[in-house]
């Protein structure tokens, strides 16, 4: 029975050099279409996250695993803001056990980083619906998870908490600094919106909405990641929040546009809705959007068009 390759891996990865111990919390969230897999590459380093939509492919009989241009932070460096990036491939072989399932592989740099980026090693293990909790938990202490960067935006959807940056709640509770970093606010007033916004917004409002989905999450807070899920053709968006605008002119790449959502306590459910400025070079508009609340991600992938909004409706699980 061949094995599939799809799932949730975590782990970490190792500078493969002589006397150093830094290394990256990794995970690597895929699906397998025959030969081809797709999905999320990120990792954690210091005081940083970062993610990417990647493609690759799987080899059923030798069980290898390869995906391209990975853009790694690199290792030695005094600034995360102003560090450069290392590209990088991944290549790594399933193995499976009785226990467990594991990749285990490594993060080849390009050789134009031959003299200044070193390879990493890399291992991971799939992640399983009954020792989620456990595996997150063992994985990320003493770690930095879930810390807003600096090029992300933070947003309430609350009028009267519009000027705080990074509400305590927004903070999973893993190990995070006591200070959070200095955050781009947005302000979701009318009053404040720019000129173009206002025109966005009426189109907005006359264009149909297509419900998506509708899913539950843990917290009272989440990320949202935006990603282009096929061919980086120009597609540009704008997200609104319970139907107000948010964020816009936001080009789809590999990417992810990152944004911090407390979730509005007085409303039964949250809407997140997309906009499509534009259909790109190859119409819809399509993006692959994360849903992370800090224990569980959700992934799903949503198409506009210039007459239709694609819209997920969140809501609290009842404790």
């Amino acid at each position: 029975m061949a094995q599939t390759i799809t799932g949730a891996w975590y782990g970490k990865a190792d500078v493969d050099m002589a006397g150093s111990h830094n290394n990256y919390l990794t995970e690597l969230s895929i699906k397998q279409k025959g030969d081809e897999i797709e999905g999320v590459f990120a990792y954690y380093f210091k005081n940083v996250h970062q993610s990417f939509y990647v493609h690759g492919s799987y080899n059923a009989k030798t069980k290898e695993i390869r995906i391209s241009n990975i853009p790694v932070i690199y290792f030695n460096t005094n600034s995360t803001v102003n560090s450069i990036e290392c590209t990088t491939e991944f290549i790594g072989t399933l193995f499976v056990s009785k226990v467990k399932k594991a990749i285990n592989g490594r993060l080849y740099r390009d050789e134009k980083y031959k003299y200044t980026c070193p390879d990493l090693r890399v291992t991971y293990t799939l992640d399983t619906a009954e020792d989620q909790n456990e595996i997150l938990k063992n994985a990320m202490t003493g770690k930095v998870f879930w810390t807003p960067s600096p090029e992300d935006f933070v947003v309430s959807t609350t009028s009267s908490e519009k000027k705080e940056l990074a509400p305590a709640s927004m903070q999973p509770k893993i190990s995070l600094p006591t200070q959070p970093p200095v955050l781009q606010s947005i302000d979701i007033t009318p009053a404040k919106m720019e000129s173009d916004a206002k025109k966005i917004t009426h189109a907005f409002e006359s264009r149909k909405p297509i419900y998506f989905e509708d899913l539950e999450v843990s917290s009272d807070s989440v990320e949202l990641s935006f990603y282009d899920n096929g061919d980086i053709d120009g597609d540009s968006i704008s997200i609104f929040l319970n139907n107000k605008l948010v964020l816009s002119h936001q080009g789809l790449t590999e990417r992810a546009i990152n944004i911090f959502m407390r979730l509005d306590s007085t409303k039964e459910t949250n809407e997140v809705s997309m906009f499509a400025e534009n259909l790109g070079s190859i119409p819809p508009n399509t993006a692959l959007m994360v849903i992370s609340d800090g224990t569980h991600r959700y992934d799903v992938y949503m198409s506009s068009s210039l007459t239709q909004n694609s819209t997920v409706r969140l809501k609290r699980k009842r404790r």
